[in-house]
């Protein structure tokens, strides 16, 4: 049985900071320059995106909202933790905790929703190439972007309000962030209802786009496989972008997964705050490098635009 320090607390306290001295400034030098290159190169997408018109297509539109997702997410994420690093208590308020489990929850989801848009998107393009433009209008295209934001938000908001009804037995987080099953732990009441919820949530808004995702691709594949050089070459320029971002956020999903579910030993801090930071750090640093560098439709707008920029400079 749980040893009840307080039935109603009113704050929560990361267990994972520790005192590095004057390291902290270099820790919180590292990661600020993180967050900054995470918003710059993000903004720069969605600029491009935004100011060219000849940009404004499906394809194009999901990457701008993935760039905002990005910036999102990381909002809800490096504030506080920057903050963290430099304090000498880390303490957050209960309503703190639970705005930050919603946006990185949500942030989770919108990314997965946004991918299986785009995974569709490319599916119409390469193995319905006539029925394209009546199946991808941007009026589609709206409802989709729509539906990829308010369809985890639900899901995630039903989460968070069940989360808000609970007891806490402890004040103790062994996190850096507030995630919704190390709450859920914290109980000391039954939370059957939560986890049955939370596994709802991971069915549906993990594993069913990722299923999806994975047939769109097996069938792009098998109509690259009967067609010509050219065509395969065309495929897989727009394709490889959405396949490297997919994989890398499986992966960091599935490190977030297993550090939530299974059972990690609290002694290894170090796998702790690696399993934490990677689904947080790296699809926001990989979807601007990899759509800004591989697609030279946005690759030449960035390039003329610092062209000119250059030019017009006295």
């Amino acid at each position: 049985m749980k040893k009840n320090i307080s039935l109603n607390p009113s704050y929560f306290q990361f267990t994972l900071f520790s005192d590095y001295g004057a390291l902290r400034y270099l820790f919180f030098s590292l990661c600020l320059l993180i967050y900054m290159t995470i918003i710059s190169a993000n903004v720069v997408i969605i600029l491009a995106v935004w100011l060219e018109k000849s940009l404004h297509q499906p394809m194009y539109i999901f990457i701008c909202c993935l760039c905002f997702n990005s910036l999102y997410g990381s909002l809800g994420f490096f504030p506080r933790f920057l903050m963290d690093l430099v304090s000498d208590t880390h303490f957050i308020s209960l309503p703190a905790c639970f705005t930050q489990v919603y946006i990185i929850s949500t942030y989770t989801g919108h990314e997965l929703t946004l991918l299986t848009a785009m995974a569709y998107d490319r599916f119409v393009a390469i193995c319905q190439p006539l029925l394209y433009h009546s199946k991808m209008t941007l009026r589609i295209v709206r409802y989709l972007v729509i539906l990829s934001m308010i369809y985890p938000a639900c899901i995630v908001g039903i989460c968070v309000y069940l989360l808000s009804f609970i007891p806490f037995c402890e004040n103790k987080l062994h996190r850096i962030f507030c995630t919704n099953w190390p709450l859920v732990q914290l109980s000391c009441e039954d939370t059957t209802m939560n986890n049955i919820t939370g596994q709802a949530f991971t069915v549906i808004t993990i594993f069913i786009p990722m299923t999806f995702v994975l047939y769109t691709y097996l069938r792009i594949l098998l109509v690259c496989r009967r067609s010509s050089s050219e065509f395969k070459g065309k495929a897989l320029q727009t394709c490889l972008p959405h396949i490297v971002t997919f994989v890398n956020y499986c992966i960091s999903v599935y490190c977030a997964f297993a550090l939530t579910r299974l059972k990690v030993d609290k002694k290894n801090t170090f796998a702790i705050v690696v399993l934490s930071l990677e689904y947080l750090i790296i699809p926001p640093l990989n979807n601007p490098l990899v759509y800004g560098l591989n697609l030279p439709q946005i690759r030449g707008v960035i390039l003329r635009s610092f062209k000119f920029h250059k030019v017009t400079l006295p």
